[in-house]
């Protein structure tokens, strides 16, 4: 069955760019409403952006969303798997700026909030997209790639030239829970020369190396070292499931990035979309629904209308 939030859960901070403070709300929302945003500082147009892959506007770094009345919200990638890997399939989500609060820099903080809000079932079956062949979009060096297979798996290769990074690949099937126990708490990362590029250009300036790993070369520059040895490439998977996300339903299918980032996880979802024998829709059963990434996270609370 279909879910929402039991109750409102708030978040401050500031944007991971922008550097302003936000405030966010994620609110109940009824059986089919999806995940949508509201820019609740908007005085022109219409505040409210569907989180879907044909909102999101190419952001090398970020997915962010506009819709047509040119209102948008950036860096909503890690609330997005917070909200995957809770499974929470309605919300509207009130924001009084154009970015998302970085908190930790990870999805730790929002999920940490979404378990303790805990979730009402509502009367309304689960859909999910079933891939039905294989689908992938290049670039370069880099590739994204969707295929068949009985639930959400994600495999991930990064390579880097910095010797603290390096080359690192994994592997999760991302049922049961998977997403809380190994990804929620890897934090965003960049190297040092990125970071005095961003803020030369007016990006970056609410990263600090506390919501944010920082490398240079051979060294992990943020105070604690890492969390993971292989943080980074948790990160990216993190990132990952936050933009499937985007497809308005969970999927049910194998994942494959190499080297892969925000906008080609987009254009995979508009691939994929693209070709009507790619993909159905699909009812879940019980024993689809158990396979999804945020099975059994939260406490349910009895049955309700949001």
């Amino acid at each position: 069955m279909q879910t929402c939030v039991a109750h409102p859960v708030v978040f401050e901070g500031v944007g991971l760019h922008s550097g302003a403070p936000v405030r966010m709300v994620v609110k109940p929302a009824s059986a089919n409403h999806g995940i949508v945003f509201q820019r609740t500082d908007a005085v022109v147009g219409n505040g409210r952006i569907p989180a879907n892959w044909d909102h999101v506007i190419p952001s090398k770094l970020c997915t962010l969303i506009r819709n047509d009345d040119g209102v948008s919200v950036s860096t909503i990638e890690h609330i997005m798997a917070a909200l995957a890997g809770c499974g929470v399939h309605n919300a509207l989500i009130e924001i009084d700026g154009p970015e998302v609060p970085i908190l930790d820099g990870s999805s730790a903080e929002f999920v940490a909030a979404l378990v303790a809000a805990g979730q009402r079932e509502l009367p309304a079956p689960l859909r999910a997209i079933r891939v039905l062949k294989p689908v992938e979009v290049t670039e370069g060096e880099a590739s994204a790639r969707l295929e068949p297979g009985a639930a959400l798996v994600i495999d991930f290769k990064i390579d880097f030239a910095d010797a603290a990074i390096g080359r690192q690949e994994k592997r999760l099937n991302m049922a049961n829970g998977a997403f809380v126990r190994e990804l929620m708490d890897s934090r965003t990362f960049c190297r040092q020369a990125d970071v005095d590029a961003m803020r030369a250009n007016g990006l970056a300036l609410g990263g600090t190396y506390e919501n944010a790993v920082v490398f240079d070369g051979d060294r992990v520059l943020s105070p604690g070292g890492l969390r993971h040895a292989d943080e980074p490439v948790r990160h990216k998977m993190l990132d990952a499931l936050g933009d499937l996300a985007l497809a308005g339903a969970p999927i049910l299918g194998r994942y494959t990035g190499n080297r892969a980032g925000h906008a080609m996880t987009n254009k995979l979802l508009r691939a994929l979309f693209a070709d009507p024998e790619a993909w159905t829709w699909e009812t879940c059963s019980a024993a689809a629904a158990y396979s999804l990434p945020g099975a059994g996270v939260c406490r349910p609370a009895n049955v309700a209308a949001c």
